[in-house]
């Protein structure tokens, strides 16, 4: 073969893109300007009075559904953080189920994700099968995968309502369970959610299901969510608070009446002046604590003492 029947190393460093030198390389600025709202988590840590609260309900929830799928070995809190709706919903696998549910007096809608492959792995050992999921794509929950998803989601939201009411008072009411994403759209898909992912281990296969709230939910009880609360109270210092607290000195006053008199009429008062008051056996009296009305009472005696008698406490009205 012919030698011109060659490429050259000029020719084939040319074809390979090789030949360019660094004079000739034309950089390729890829600057452009930061956008803040691509940023899709937070730290961990960043919402530390939500994850003890899920500390705490990982161990309730536990012990409850192994009441009544004994399978389960473990629940446990994998993360919480922050992200966009709709990056949340597209990394869910179908089916899946979806169920919304208020957090009263919270005013925004929180949605529960259960994951289909824990619920057909809790199908699969429930009936001798192995922890494993099996491929469902194409088809829809049945009605006894369905059953199971139901009992599952109320001894979950049981479990987180009593868990939160430790520390804030809330009432959570199951709006409704859908299988269809768009039908569990509880925000806008560019606004951001907090996101609390647990794993459930069902004889060594864990999957996932997810908690979602959106951002502003928790507005109202902030300090809670977004610092740390104090977990279990100490008996000794709740003692000793209690013991602190009853030792205290409060000023107690009788009052038996008001009446008005004239500046010129005090001026004329002197020693041995009579003032009446005009107080009857069945008049009420008002027994002050710290200066505020407390109670109303009935002017007594018992032995050389005058007394008081307690009759019903000072309603808010007559107290503003």
């Amino acid at each position: 073969m012919a030698d011109n029947d060659f490429l050259s190393q000029e020719e084939i460093d040319a074809l390979l893109g090789g030949d360019v030198t660094e004079e000739n390389e034309t950089p390729v600025s890829e600057e452009r300007p930061f956008d803040f709202s691509e940023l899709e988590s937070i730290k961990k840590g960043g919402l530390p009075g939500l994850d003890l609260i899920y500390e705490r309900w990982v161990k309730v929830f536990r012990d409850e559904i192994r009441k009544i799928l004994p399978q389960i070995n473990m629940v446990s809190k994998e993360s919480i953080y922050m992200s966009r709706f709709n990056n949340f919903m597209y990394k869910i696998p179908m089916p899946s189920s979806y169920t919304t549910f208020t957090m009263k007096p919270l005013k925004e809608t929180g949605l529960l994700v259960v994951d289909s492959r824990l619920v057909f792995t809790i199908i699969s050992v429930m009936f001798g099968g192995p922890p494993k999921p099996f491929k469902v794509e194409g088809r829809e929950f049945t009605k006894l995968e369905t059953y199971v998803i139901k009992d599952f989601i109320d001894i979950a939201l049981k479990t987180l309502e009593s868990t939160f009411r430790s520390i804030y008072q809330i009432t959570i009411e199951k709006k409704s369970t859908e299988l269809n994403p768009t039908l569990a759209k509880i925000t806008s898909g560019n606004e951001k959610v907090i996101i609390s992912e647990c794993l459930i281990d069902v004889d060594g296969f864990e999957a996932p299901m997810y908690f979602c709230f959106p951002q502003g939910m928790f507005l109202p009880i902030k300090d809670i969510i977004y610092s740390e609360f104090p977990g279990e109270v100490d008996p000794q210092w709740s003692e000793r608070l209690d013991r602190l607290l009853l030792e205290t000195p409060i000023k107690v006053t009788l009052e038996l009446a008001k009446k008005r008199f004239l500046m010129r009429e005090v001026l004329g008062w002197e020693v041995g002046t009579e003032i009446v008051l005009d107080v009857s056996k069945e008049d009420f009296v008002t027994l002050l604590v710290e200066n505020v009305p407390k109670f109303n009472c009935k002017l007594g005696k018992v032995k050389e003492h005058y007394a008081a008698l307690l009759q019903e406490e000072v309603k808010k009205e007559e107290d503003e």
